[in-house]
């Protein structure tokens, strides 16, 4: 297990990282730094102090990941630290208000590997000796800030209220003091302290083996256990709903790639009427549905994270009546209410994960990791799951007004149709159960008896 330390006393940057769900320990550093770049550039100046900060880290910690920054505000050629007492604070924010400024951000990040002692360094860290060796790299962050101009008694009412002797610059941007800021040019968790897109690619270029750990821990350290009302079980999401549903936007994306819409407007609207209904009436409203009619003639249907509806207009051109159309809907909406599609990909690897909600719509590479996922979804759910859609499906339809023996009706149609033509790579019927398994699950839920011949036919359908 790598372990990460953070080299810092700053609050905001123990909050950040804590943002991004990391588990770290703080190892508390007191140096010398650097406060006059006569012979350095403003650059080169916070990077060492960050090296600095970083190596009296790592002289403490026997291995693992070691996090330093170090952060300085420009006006002129003046450099603007942390001030000694109030007075200097008062002198210093005046000052920054009068004109922009510019915040450097140094960050050093050093994977040490673990002690390799000699008999000749005995008693002393030694980073040598060892398969991996020890790995620096530095980094900076630039930003430009405007302020608004400051009076004494807005500096003395926002001092009452925030301590500015631990804050570069004397404000905190995240707090009280972004009344202050008009404008920011550049990363906002530079002013912060951390500029946390600088620090990850600087992690991406650490050891690989380092790296994965350190996405799969962006989201480990993030897990949930929730109720799960439609399965009545405690179950553990890696993902809160804000994430899922940014998975389902990335995933979309992807799809409209592949897919175009079917351009018909009335067909949209039949699709977008009946999905609000169901989905007012499912047990899960705390995200928004979107419904889509794909210009594609499979008779097939698939559901997205976070509430994305697709539906082929070759299946909508099989159906007869809105009852029928309901009940696929409904199956679809069954999916998202109990978050299969969420628990396939969580399944899958972190990285891939990762990579769609950093940079969803972004890079190619994000692009190729949703386009993985959706992949994934289009492959299917596992018996139990469809069976569950089902249930929920014929439960949905019935309460949101529709007659919910018309997904018996289809799920009949589909059987025929199934019958007639082989399957083709993404056939509806390749991902779900056989059919009148399906039937007799709609039928329980209904409250109808069951006949003896629907269990005769599941058995004949499964022995085939």
């Amino acid at each position: 297990m790598v372990k990460i330390y953070l080299a810092s006393h700053s609050k905001a940057r123990r909050e950040l990282l804590k943002t991004l769900g990391l588990r770290f320990k703080v190892i508390p550093v007191r140096i010398k730094e650097k406060r006059s770049a006569k012979n350095l550039s403003y650059a080169r100046l916070v990077k060492e102090n960050a090296l600095d900060k970083a190596m009296q880290a790592a002289k403490k910690a026997r291995d693992g990941i070691i996090i330093a920054a170090d952060t300085v505000m420009v006006q002129g050629k003046k450099i603007f630290g942390k001030p000694k007492d109030l007075a200097a604070a008062r002198r210093m924010l005046k000052g920054l208000a009068e004109k922009p400024q510019v915040v450097y951000t140094g960050l050093a990040v050093i994977d040490k590997p673990p002690h390799q002692l000699s008999k000749k360094n005995k008693g002393r860290s030694n980073w040598c000796g060892c398969k991996g060796r020890g790995k620096t790299l530095l980094g900076c962050e630039k930003t430009k800030v405007f302020m608004d101009k400051l009076s004494d008694s807005e500096i003395d009412d926002y001092f009452s209220r925030v301590s500015p002797l631990d804050k570069a610059g004397s404000y905190d941007i995240q707090g009280r003091g972004a009344f202050f800021v008009r404008r920011v040019e550049g990363c906002f968790y530079n002013v912060v302290g951390l500029p946390l897109r600088r620090l990850y690619r600087m992690l991406k270029k650490m050891d690989s083996k380092v790296f994965l750990f350190l996405l799969s821990t962006f989201f480990l350290t993030g897990c949930s256990t929730e109720y799960n009302i439609v399965t009545g079980e405690e179950e553990s999401y890696y993902y809160s709903t804000d994430k899922e549903v940014q998975m389902g936007q990335a995933i979309s994306q992807e799809v409209e790639k592949e897919y175009k819409p079917a351009g018909d407007p009335l067909l949209q609207k039949r699709v977008e009427d009946i999905g609000k209904k169901i989905a007012a009436v499912c047990d899960r409203k705390e995200i928004d549905y979107h419904f889509y009619v794909l210009d594609d003639e499979e008779v097939n249907a698939f559901a997205l994270p976070g509430g994305y509806v697709y539906i082929n207009k070759g299946l909508i051109e099989k159906v007869a009546a809105d009852n029928e159309l309901a009940g696929v809907i409904a199956h679809e909406i069954g999916h998202i209410v109990a978050r299969h599609s969420i628990k396939k990909l969580q399944a899958m690897q972190g990285y891939s994960i990762l990579r769609i909600l950093l940079a969803a719509g972004g890079s190619g590479e994000a692009g190729n990791a949703a386009d993985l996922a959706f992949t994934e979804i289009l492959l299917g759910y596992g018996r139990e799951d469809e069976l569950l859609a089902d249930q929920l499906g014929a439960r949905y339809a019935k309460l949101a007004g529709y007659d919910p023996h018309g997904m018996i009706d289809f799920l009949e149609k589909l059987q025929e149709i199934n019958r007639r033509k082989p399957l083709r790579p993404r056939s509806y019927f390749k991902t779900h159960p056989y059919v009148p398994d399906r039937i007799r699950v709609v039928k329980q839920e209904l409250g109808e008896k069951i006949k003896f011949s629907d269990y005769i036919n599941i058995e004949q359908k499964k022995h085939e």
